[in-house]
């Protein structure tokens, strides 16, 4: 088992392992605000082979380095949080909208029917109830039967129900809704391809996770990723180069395009290249994301 160290001790523990730390007094404020653990997750990528179990630094490697890249990361989770808030709304907005329009407004949408479910997963009608009983705000209070009778929502309207689901369940809603038909007429009503549309979404939902968790998205390899079309990756690429199907850069290329034709927000990708196309070392860990057993520095 490892030893519980103290600030002083994990400052001295990385100049051991050959990590030059200008200024000792900047590290360890640093790691007074900021986990150890989670310094490490961007450390391992300056290390010889921790996977090994060698974890000494390779020549040169700086605490300036180290951080700069940490900072960088934490910019890019702020700015992405502000532009997945905003195409969260606007996906609520439509969803709403297509529900009401296409299946009426009370009701149908509320009823395990609605929605073609995995059986190995929970029925989608239970997640969308689990968020709208947990809801405090009155817009949904309202609609609750009175105390001491049976809970029933038969008179909640959709557009207000969306308010109450967690993004997660916006996005299982949206894949099987309307016995699967959902996806392809939000994607419509957006005027977004229909292609892939449902997967896309959940790959928003977990990078928005990953930015809520304050989780490294530096070397990071998004597991649920969507099929980018290929006219949106394209565009992207004449921008920011080659970048790898998995990596952080394609989910950020599929926002963009949905933040910029339901005209939410500006898109992200112009800003990453201005900022930080110069600075390899994190640049690459959007565009080929790598486990650090792979990385060479």
């Amino acid at each position: 088992m490892k030893p519980s160290l103290s600030v002083e001790e994990q400052v001295d523990l990385l100049s051991r392992r050959g990590l030059v730390i200008d200024d000792q007094q900047q590290c360890t404020g640093f790691l007074r605000a900021t986990n150890y653990y989670r310094l490490s997750g961007y450390a391992r990528y300056f290390q010889q082979a921790p996977h090994q179990g060698n974890d000494m630094f390779v020549a040169g490697a700086t605490f300036a380095q180290i951080r700069s890249i940490y900072e960088a990361d934490e910019a890019l989770r702020a700015t992405l949080t502000v532009h997945l808030a905003r195409v969260e709304l606007l996906l609520r907005t439509h969803v709403a909208r297509v529900i009401a329009d296409d299946h009426g407004p009370y009701g149908h949408f509320l009823e395990k029917n609605f929605y073609t479910d995995v059986s190995t997963a929970e029925p989608t009608v239970e997640a969308c109830l689990r968020d709208i009983d947990r809801s405090k705000d009155r817009h949904i209070l309202r609609y609750r039967a009175d105390q001491g009778k049976p809970v029933s929502y038969s008179e909640l309207p959709v557009w207000s129900a969306v308010e109450a689901w967690s993004f997660g369940t916006l996005s299982k809603a949206i894949e099987r809704g309307a016995t699967g038909s959902l996806a392809e007429a939000v994607a419509t009503s957006l005027g977004i391809a229909k292609s892939g549309f449902a997967y896309r979404v959940r790959s928003l939902v977990y990078l928005r996770n990953r930015c809520a968790h304050h989780s490294r998205l530096w070397h990071h390899s998004v597991l649920d990723a969507g099929p980018t079309p290929n006219n949106v990756r394209n565009k992207a690429k004449r921008l920011a180069g080659q970048f790898e199907p998995r990596s952080v850069l394609d989910v950020i290329a599929s926002l963009d395009d949905m933040a910029v034709r339901g005209k939410v927000a500006d898109p992200v990708i112009p800003q990453l290249v201005d900022h930080h196309s110069g600075d390899l070392k994190f640049w690459d860990g959007l565009v080929t994301p790598q486990n650090p057993r792979d990385h060479r520095m």
